[in-house]
């Protein structure tokens, strides 16, 4: 059967005559790149949903303990520190996630009004300490001025010092009075900070958790960590003591986090078979870590993280 000109135009190039296609090799090649980035999506989501899979036999223990913050009429702070994209509100997250809402906050405090900067330092924070059966989750705390406030001065010198000089008595006080305080700093470095800022600029989704604030926090990154020194050195109590969590891979921080909460209180109806034990590649003591800055500097010339 003859093939007029149209058709012979339609079969060479897959469509009408006078349309340009791709040639074939090129939308072979165009295929193969969409087919690779499928894959790789699939393999990221699946990865992502196995990590978030591994949690849960830990937040199932976190709803254990708060019913038993309940049944005893107990009271709890969770404290979370660390430079800023540290990992701090992911962990939040992850930590109360199926947790009853009635029976946790989850506290972030803005800059004080006017009023708030004439009153005790600690009086704004003491307003939102947990009731009996509650557990409070400080997303930062009264320890930014031990770190932000005097780096980026928003306070004095003088307060600076008052601050610490205060709060080991404070937090001794308040533990004795029978109130469970978990102290947790979440450390990352400089390189995978800067990562997470780009991160965050790149991607709209993201870009609302960087603030003017964040903008700065590598270029003053040293004093970032003489102050965060000072902290750990001088607020590292028995009564309060502070830990580390390496926070550079987020899921392991997630998940030494959720370890450590539930080791600080001997709630009912644990699981023995779960392992509560903290990895030490990724959790050290705050003693610990001001030893290590210690012989960091000692062998450097100054701290790196």
């Amino acid at each position: 059967m003859a093939v007029d000109r149209e058709s012979r135009a339609t079969f060479a190039n897959g469509t009408p005559d006078g349309v340009v296609t791709a040639a074939p090799e090129a939308r072979i090649a165009q295929l193969e790149e969409e087919l690779r980035r499928e894959r790789k999506e699939s393999k990221r989501l699946a990865r992502r949903e196995a990590r978030e899979d591994e949690l849960k036999p830990y937040q199932v223990e976190l709803l254990k303990l708060q019913r038993h913050l309940e049944t005893h009429n107990e009271r709890m702070i969770v404290v979370f520190e660390g430079r800023d994209a540290a990992g701090k509100g992911g962990t939040i997250r992850r930590v109360t996630r199926y947790m009853n809402e009635k029976h946790y906050r989850v506290v972030a405090l803005g800059k004080p009004t006017e009023e708030q900067r004439s009153q005790w330092y600690l009086q704004r924070y003491v307003a939102e300490f947990p009731t009996g059966g509650e557990m409070v989750l400080f997303d930062r705390s009264w320890y930014n001025r031990a770190m932000v406030e005097p780096v980026f001065g928003f306070c004095t010198e003088e307060e600076y010092s008052h601050f610490l000089r205060g709060v080991v008595g404070f937090e001794k006080d308040l533990v004795r009075q029978g109130t469970t305080l978990v102290k947790l700093y979440f450390s990352v470095s400089k390189k995978e900070q800067q990562r997470r800022f780009e991160r965050r600029r790149d991607d709209p989704l993201r870009q609302w958790k960087l603030s003017e604030i964040d903008m700065q926090a590598q270029e003053h990154w040293d004093a970032f960590t003489e102050r965060k020194y000072e902290m750990l050195r001088r607020t590292h109590t028995p009564a309060a003591p502070w830990t580390v969590i390496r926070s550079e891979k987020k899921h392991a921080a997630r998940l030494n986090a959720m370890r450590i909460v539930l080791d600080s209180v001997d709630y009912e109806d644990r699981n023995l078979e779960l392992d509560h034990v903290p990895d030490p590649d990724v959790v050290v003591s705050g003693a610990h870590e001001v030893e290590l800055m210690e012989n960091d500097r000692f062998g450097q010339g100054r701290f790196r993280q």
